[in-house]
């Protein structure tokens, strides 16, 4: 054997996982706070339009590109420290963006905590994926991707509450106190899990060529939309330096920079693992039939999971007039779901395996999704919304549970560091790929605005004009209309080409869920099932270190 491992009993490993849990609600809740505290902190600061989108994007970018890099590491020098250090690291660096007085502070401070969150969340997995067994791991999976699901979905309400009865500064320091609850029970509660046999010495080219490839590709699927996929649209600014180039945007460079940075890393991993050499990468996994086809469906789904997550606040708070605190209220729905799921998905995988709990789940998300598309409209009240919502949020809090297990359940417990930080990214560049066309379609969907509005009898030219505002805020000049003359109609008019562009977004969102579901055809019927029913697979001895 090659694998430290602890096994946790009795109470104890239910206490763990609360902690483990804890700190993964933490980085989801702060990915999802943020968004509602922005615009605040765009008007206490006097923050550029540009400063406000680099602080999502900072995050964002850092997050996605370090998530395998420590979840090898993990592995190596052990998962409870990495998890831990990535607490400190994520408490401090929520203290720095709350301090911060300006753009550039939290900006830096925003990266800072995407690497605290790229520490916690490969960590907190594998450290489940090592301490669990049988029916014990099943439960555990569901309540960690329960809480992903549940918390993606509460973020909007915490984030409404605290920036209208506090200040934008508590979204972030509210993260010291859960840290240090988190950072305590893990030392006590949580066993040390690492692989013990792991060959000495560092891959320095595979951690750079997979660093900077995955920070190419998430930058260019991020901010594609802002700069131009092939011609600059706007500039790019970085601190004092602007983009030269007027005929080739930096999102085209990057983006292929990076996909070269990945085909390079593939093939020099290959040739260092064929010589039996330390690799950050080991794609021997992929020859794992679940781990393989399981992170080519946890990508498909990623595309339209939360795609309307993005949109819908939007189109809430445009064109029926609520704040960022009844939007939360709202979308608590979806978080009821899926904590209920987190319960429920454990002895139903047992009942009929762990891909059918799936594929029903990406079934209830694709239903939840299409139904809220019907039901979208002008005049849509939040009660209409709900079970949609609450379907939708089921359906993630199955599928994310599920899919987590089968992904893992035939690797290596050795190798479950660097796994899980695969399924995670895996997962992380979906989400961008679908922000970006989620994005898109909305964009695309609010350019026809000025159909509405002309049908009302205005001017073409004015029309366009409204049209083009109302595209390029998102539907926020919505409001604002109604000081123009004619202003009911023109609000009228936009809100109904919002309520257009939305279904649109659902449909989308949903055909990408339906292709996750297709895909997930692929997978052996009876993947997990064993090691739900109790059987550990066995650990293999050969692992090609960090």
């Amino acid at each position: 054997m090659s694998e430290m491992v602890a096994v946790l009993t009795g109470r104890r490993k239910w206490v763990a996982l609360c902690f483990l849990a804890l700190g993964v609600s933490m980085i989801i809740l702060d990915a999802t706070v943020v968004n509602v505290a922005i615009p605040t902190m765009v008007r206490d600061l006097g923050l550029s339009t540009n400063d406000a989108e680099w602080i999502n994007a900072a995050y964002s970018l850092t997050f996605a590109s370090l998530l395998i890099l420590f979840g090898r590491l993990s592995d190596r020098f052990g998962r409870r420290l990495i998890f831990t250090v990535g607490i400190i690291v994520f408490v401090a660096a929520s203290m720095l963006v709350a301090l911060g007085a300006g753009a550039t502070e939290i900006i830096a401070a925003r990266a800072l905590q995407g690497v605290g969150a790229a520490m916690i969340l490969p960590s907190s997995l594998s450290i489940i994926n090592a301490v669990f067994v049988g029916k014990s791991r099943a439960i555990a999976f569901a309540v960690w991707g329960g809480t992903i699901g549940g918390m993606a979905a509460l973020g909007p309400l915490v984030g409404g509450w605290l920036t209208t009865y506090a200040s934008w500064n508590w979204a972030f320091l509210i993260n010291v106190p859960i840290g240090i609850i988190v950072l305590i029970g893990a030392l006590i509660t949580v066993p040390e899990t690492k692989d013990t046999h792991a060959r000495k010495g560092f891959d320095i080219a595979g951690i750079l060529l997979i660093t900077l490839g995955l920070a190419g590709l998430v930058f260019a699927l991020i901010e594609g939309q802002r700069y131009g996929w092939i011609t600059p649209i706007s500039d790019f600014h970085a601190g004092p330096w602007t983009w030269p180039l007027e005929s080739i945007s930096i999102v085209l460079v990057v983006g292929i920079g990076g996909i070269l940075a990945l085909i390079a890393l593939v093939i020099v991993e290959s040739r260092k693992a064929a010589a039996g050499k330390v690799v950050i990468l080991d794609l021997r996994l992929f020859r794992i039939r679940t781990f393989a086809f399981g992170n080519a469906v946890a990508l498909i789904v990623s595309l339209g999971e939360f795609g309307l997550l993005f949109a819908l606040p939007l189109f809430l708070q445009a064109t029926r007039g609520y704040d960022a605190l009844q939007t939360g209220v709202i979308l608590l729905a979806l978080a009821a779901g899926s904590f209920l799921a987190s319960g429920l998905g454990a002895p139903l995988a047992q009942r009929f395996g762990p891909v059918r709990v799936l594929q029903g789940g990406m079934v209830l998300e694709a239903v939840g999704i299409f139904g809220l598309g019907m039901m979208l409209s002008t005049e849509v009240t939040g009660w209409q919304m709900a079970p949609w919502l609450f379907l939708y949020g089921m359906g993630v809090g199955f599928a994310t549970a599920q899919l987590t297990g089968v992904i893992l359940a035939e690797v290596p417990v050795a190798d479950s560091g660097q796994a899980s930080a695969v399924q995670s990214t895996s997962r992380q560049i979906g989400a961008a790929i679908g922000t970006a066309i989620i994005g898109t379609t909305l964009i695309v969907g609010l350019g026809n605005v000025a159909v509405q509005l002309t049908d009302r009898g205005v001017p073409a030219e004015q029309a366009q004009v409204i049209s083009d505002a109302v595209a390029g805020s998102a539907g926020q000049a919505i409001p604002g209309l109604a000081a123009l003359p004619d202003g009911e109609v023109l609000v009228s008019g936009a809100s109904e080409g919002f309520a257009n562009a939305i279904t649109y977004v659902a449909w989308v969102a949903g055909t990408f869920v339906l292709l996750g579901f297709a895909a997930s055809l692929t997978l052996p019927r009876n993947a997990a099932r064993i090691e739900s029913e109790g059987y550990e697979p066995p650990v293999e001895a050969e692992h090609s270190g960090a």
